[in-house]
């Protein structure tokens, strides 16, 4: 054995696979993406048993027969990286179509040891689970876990270690009969997968032949890859398919679940699980249910429950915020007293402070908000969510499959476009799944969220979370609004049915919250110090440079000096007569001791105002200050200054930078390096910028053209031609919508 030992985490979505993956790795996890997929990847270490352990969280998958990519990932991370161990996580309340995922680890020989989880609210049902008859008829080990607590970990790792040890990797395959009409096509298939090979050192012959009989999308484009495969298992795998079409009216695939499943049914007719007949039928899940996701009162309780979140997220991240802005402005008053006044200091204040601290200080609210969305995820909310969501998609012409790209793009704020496009995978439809990737975008992300903040703040301040929820439903109504529009012009065609289960519900614990806010939140925060870093500097160089001539550079220092010429010449202020000379000297005047005077305090704001004009000159003149200049006689009608020009093209690239772009277009415009003023109260006191531009840019930032890096992914889910369309048409509707919000609001 090598002295690293792989397990790989397998299971039925709502399993509790993740929770337990949190449970053995806690926080030594790393994610990336599986090789030849856009499918995120976790992997987390351990030192247990005197051996070093890497484990493998597999996507969530009912079968070893892929419909996805999340699926296909699973199944090849099996048949390629043969992990030491595969750690089958059943949902112990619903065991026997949770074993029906096991009896296919089975069949395939990979080493499984089964973790019978949530048995805490199986004895609460008073239910009965022989684990050890099962793992008997079975013939691996099963471990009673509670992934919630942690309860049965270290039982799980030392019978895995010890089973991956015995066992080196594979095991006896489980031989199940399917029929006399299925056997012989698979006795007829495996002599000819032997012959060539076809993946006989990955998988047993029968369970491949048996996978080409289920009509296996990937394993039949494979063999037909191998020189004249296709052509000798084809006609076998069409002759029974026929056959049982024929004589028993179902598809290959679905008398062989059938089997599957009569084969579990023999193992619980043995006595592995038995019910208390006194218990309700109905569970309590079931019951909360009924009023949950009742036609009237579940949509209440649904926008209940989303205000309440936001309501919460503003009132527990107000203070953290505060400190944090507080925090920002010392540093970059701190930062311009230590470095000479020039290039360098106006890089590091107002191109990495102003421009990443305008984006870093909204953590506090973004942790809250995630906070509570995996409080929600965890409790299995979420799914009765999309539940009930469903009933409005298909008004629209969308799918209830796409509710989870569309919550986990934004639909509750503080998601990612990028994985809420990948999401649409699962959609089977390519029209409904072209519309949720065109839409998907418009759900208000977690880069878009510090922007809202921002001008919630600064001109909604006392209603935070009511706005927050307002423009979270407006989000919504535009994202279903154009999906209709979408399916009644570019992307016709029929919907499909929906199907969906229902997982129970959960009391959430800590620690996995915890896990989960953070895994969202440092990458948040690893995009401000990276990404946004970089476009930060890139625009603080196109905000800086090339400055202004010299020309009139000279006009403002000569008024300047005038100025200041003036200020020189007043007479020295009058001191009272029992105050000695050199007792003044340094010390800060008692109310009634210095006589204040008016004309230097108007000179002096005469000089700041000067210096201020020559700010904003300098980044008028600079290329991002040309190109907002050139934009306005167009932008204007949505009341956009060049200012926010720029920031919105800054915007194409990242969202956040939109934030960032504003503080240091602000920051660039001030002259006194102590000022602490935050970009909020900067945005109020600009004549320029009113209520109504405020909810002008709202409207524009959730819908215009997606970040880059969603163009790209829409791009490899979709194509480059759709993705170049969402870019336009997005931009397009988006400031109709701003001049129409901004020229009726304006004028009310």
């Amino acid at each position: 054995m090598p002295s690293t030992i792989t397990l790989a985490l397998a299971g039925n979505p709502n399993s509790g696979k993740t929770t337990m993956f949190n449970a053995l790795t806690g926080a030594r996890q790393h994610v990336g993406n599986y090789p030849g997929v856009t499918v995120a990847k976790k992997e987390g270490r351990l030192h247990a048993q005197g051996r070093d352990l890497l484990v493998v969280d597999l996507p969530g998958t009912y079968s070893l027969t892929p419909y996805s990519d999340e699926e296909l990932a699973a199944r090849n991370f099996l048949l390629n990286e043969r992990p030491h161990a595969v750690v089958d996580v059943l949902d112990a309340n619903t065991l026997e179509r949770s074993l029906y995922l096991a009896v296919q680890l089975l069949e395939l020989g990979a080493p499984l040891v089964l973790a019978l989880n949530m048995m805490d609210e199986v004895r609460r049902r008073k239910v009965h689970i022989d684990s050890g008859l099962l793992s008997e008829l079975l013939g691996v080990p099963v471990v009673e876990t509670v992934a919630r607590d942690g309860s049965g970990k270290d039982v799980l790792i030392r019978e895995a270690v010890a089973f991956a040890e015995s066992r080196r990797g594979s095991a006896e395959p489980l031989r199940i009969s399917y029929g006399p009409d299925v056997d012989a096509a698979l006795d007829e298939m495996a002599p000819h997968i032997e012959r060539t090979h076809f993946l006989t050192d990955r998988a047993p012959a029968r369970w491949v032949a048996l996978k080409y009989v289920e009509g296996d999308p990937d394993l039949r484009q494979r063999a037909r890859e191998v020189n004249g495969l296709a052509e000798l298992l084809e006609p076998i795998a069409l002759r029974v398919a026929e056959h049982l079409q024929r004589t028993e009216n179902a598809a290959p695939e679905a008398v062989i679940a059938n089997y599957r499943y009569g084969y579990i049914a023999s193992l619980m007719r043995q006595g592995v699980q038995q019910k208390d007949t006194t218990v309700e039928r109905i569970r309590r899940s079931d019951q909360v249910d009924r009023v949950v996701t009742h036609p009237l009162l579940g949509p209440v309780i649904m926008l209940a429950v989303l205000y309440g979140m936001f309501q919460i997220t503003f009132v527990v991240g107000e203070i953290p915020m505060g400190w944090l802005e507080e925090f920002f402005g010392w540093l970059s008053g701190t930062a311009a007293a230590a470095i000479p006044e020039g290039p360098l200091q106006s890089l590091v204040v107002s191109g990495v402070i102003d421009g990443v601290g305008g984006v870093l200080g909204f953590v506090p609210l973004i942790l809250v908000m995630f906070f509570c969305l995996s409080f929600l995820e965890d409790l299995g909310y979420m799914a009765r969510l999309a539940y009930m969501l469903d009933r409005v998609f298909r008004a629209f012409g969308l799918h209830g499959s796409s509710v989870m790209p569309f919550i986990i793009s934004g639909g509750i704020p503080g998601g990612c476009a990028v994985p809420g496009v990948m999401a649409a995978r699962t959609l089977r439809s390519p029209r409904e799944k072209l519309a949720t990737i065109l839409t998907a975008p418009f759900m208000s992300c977690g880069a878009k969220v510090p922007v809202f903040i921002l001008l919630i703040a600064a001109f909604f301040p006392e209603s935070g979370g009511d706005a927050l929820f307002l423009i979270t439903l407006g989000a919504w109504a535009m994202t279903l609004l154009v999906a209709k529009l979408l399916r009644l012009t570019a992307i016709k065609g029929p919907s499909t049915p929906f199907l969906m289960e229902l997982p129970p519900y959960r009391i959430p614990t800590l620690r996995g919250m915890l896990i989960h806010t953070w895994e969202r939140g440092w990458q948040y925060i690893k995009k401000a110090g990276t990404v946004i870093l970089a476009i930060s500097i890139l625009l603080w160089a196109a905000m800086t440079y090339p400055g202004l001539p010299d020309d009139q550079a000279a006009v403002f220092e000569a008024q300047r000096a005038s100025i200041q010429a003036e200020i020189d010449a007043l007479p020295a202020p009058a001191m009272p007569e029992d105050v000695q000379p050199e007792a003044a000297v340094g010390a800060e005047p008692a109310e009634g001791e210095a006589v204040e005077n008016p004309a230097l305090a108007a000179l002096e704001e005469k000089l700041a105002e000067v210096d201020n004009q020559e700010a904003e000159a300098t980044l008028r003149n600079s290329l991002a200050g040309r190109l907002g200049v050139a934009l306005e006689g167009i932008s204007s009608l949505a009341g956009f200054d060049w200012r926010t020009n720029i920031a919105l093209v800054g915007g194409f690239a990242a969202k956040e930078v939109i934030v960032s772009t504003l503080g240091t277009a602000y920051s660039l415009g001030e002259v006194d390096p102590e000022e602490s003023e935050s970009l909020s109260e900067r945005l109020v006191s600009d004549p320029a910028f009113s209520m109504w531009t405020a909810i002008s840019l709202i409207v524009f930032t959730i819908l215009y053209a997606p970040c880059f890096v969603t163009v790209v992914t829409m791009a490899k889910e979709a194509s480059w031609k759709w993705a170049g369309f969402s870019m336009a048409f997005n931009t397009i509707l988006a400031f109709a919508a701003s001049v129409l919000v901004y020229q009726i609001g304006s004028r009310l």
